[in-house]
């Protein structure tokens, strides 16, 4: 399993969930066969869980369905791949002991991501609550490290795409935004899709192997008060600014029952104490954006943009709203290359090899004498 060769054969635990359907595209985009352990699709299950199974299939993710504590089925699942990532869901920590006991029985396991990608569980500390979640994860760890078993840890801070949502409210018509403590604490930002595409990448790194990487590159560290700043330059309005203090936010994480409390001291932690940049990396610590500088992250403020345009989109009427949406697409997502060919995939200028295609500097040169009329049909 070579650092860019050859493929991995990777399984993903929670991939109905948000991270793990990030996890799973990553996965194919990057030509890796993929496989997901899905809870049994029962009678009375929401139509909405067996259509997103069909749409992993028409993907090309491999299914199987089966329970975590279905031991035999999993060791017989486990020896058909290489890596296993998990993104269990908080309430799901703890089942991972029973995914670990299933790895060192199946024994020819490469690689195991658990189900981490916040704060580095062995160098921060938070509130009660918080400190519980912590705590199971570090449980994950020393059992991880007790089987024997190759293992990546990844401290990927924050979700971007969560916190922007969750602080900014960009979607919504307000004036207000809530800002937790000062507002100056530095936390570090991470587009989702980011995470995933880090995570793949690093699962099948030997430089990553019983390793922890972070995930903090320099443009992601951003406090409240900065990303607040920066969408009111982009939108030209201007918030009412509502501050929670830090007793406050304490007294809540007192109060409120499980796991209400949770987000509470999570917000305390990443927002008010700075938890995330409370220590500096050392050269012997791996950071994702320098181990893959070929690698284009989504900074903050480019998903600043992407907001933006979501909203401009959203606000006009159709089809006037198709070649907004359609740029996004392929100029600022650059979807037309998140994925890799396969030996399976045809190609046509490989396919038809003697057919000379236009280049695009063979169209700018047309341009400069007979410039194409723009074509506007297809949107109306």
């Amino acid at each position: 399993m070579g650092r860019e060769e050859g493929k991995s054969k990777i399984l993903i635990f929670g991939g109905s969930g948000y991270l793990g359907n990030y996890m799973l595209r990553a996965s194919l985009s990057m030509g890796h066969p993929t496989y997901a352990y899905l809870r049994p699709i029962k009678p009375n299950s929401d139509p909405s869980k067996l259509q997103l199974h069909h749409h992993f299939q028409s993907l090309g993710v491999t299914l199987f369905h089966g329970e975590l504590d279905d031991h035999e089925k999993l060791v017989a699942v486990l020896r058909q791949v290489d890596v296993v990532i998990s993104a269990l869901a908080v309430p799901q920590h703890l089942l991972q002991l029973k995914i670990i006991d299933a790895i060192k029985e199946a024994g020819n396991i490469k690689r195991f991501v658990p189900s981490e990608f916040g704060n580095d569980v062995d160098r921060v500390s938070g509130l009660p609550p918080f400190q519980a979640l912590l705590d199971n994860k570090k449980k994950i760890r020393r059992a991880t490290e007790a089987a024997g078993i190759p293992h990546t840890y990844v401290s990927a801070n924050s979700f971007a795409a969560y916190f922007v949502d969750y602080l900014l409210h960009p979607r919504e018509n307000h004036d207000q935004v809530t800002i937790y403590g000062t507002g100056e604490a530095k936390a570090v930002l991470n587009y989702e899709e980011d995470v995933a595409a880090y995570t793949i990448k690093a699962s099948t790194d030997p430089r990553a192997c019983n390793r922890v990487i972070f995930y903090r590159p320099h443009l992601n560290i951003v406090s409240q008060l900065d990303l607040l700043s920066s969408w009111e330059k982009k939108t030209g309005r201007s918030f009412k600014r509502t501050y929670v203090s830090e007793d406050s936010i304490v007294k809540l994480s007192e109060i409120l029952p499980y796991p209400d409390n949770i987000p509470v001291a999570i917000l305390h932690n990443i927002f008010i104490k700075g938890d995330q940049l409370s220590f500096e990396l050392t050269e012997e610590d791996l950071e994702a954006s320098k181990l893959y500088p070929d690698y284009k992250y989504t900074s903050v403020d480019d998903l600043l943009d992407i907001c933006l345009i979501i909203i401009q989109c959203a606000a006009l009427p159709y089809p006037d709203n198709i070649p907004v949406a359609i740029l996004h697409n392929i100029f600022i997502k650059g979807d037309q290359l998140s994925f890799e060919l396969t030996e399976e995939d045809l190609e046509a200028s490989k396919l038809y090899p003697d057919y000379k295609y236009t280049s695009v500097d063979d169209l700018l040169d047309i341009c400069l004498v007979n410039p194409p009329k723009p074509k506007l049909a297809a949107f109306s």
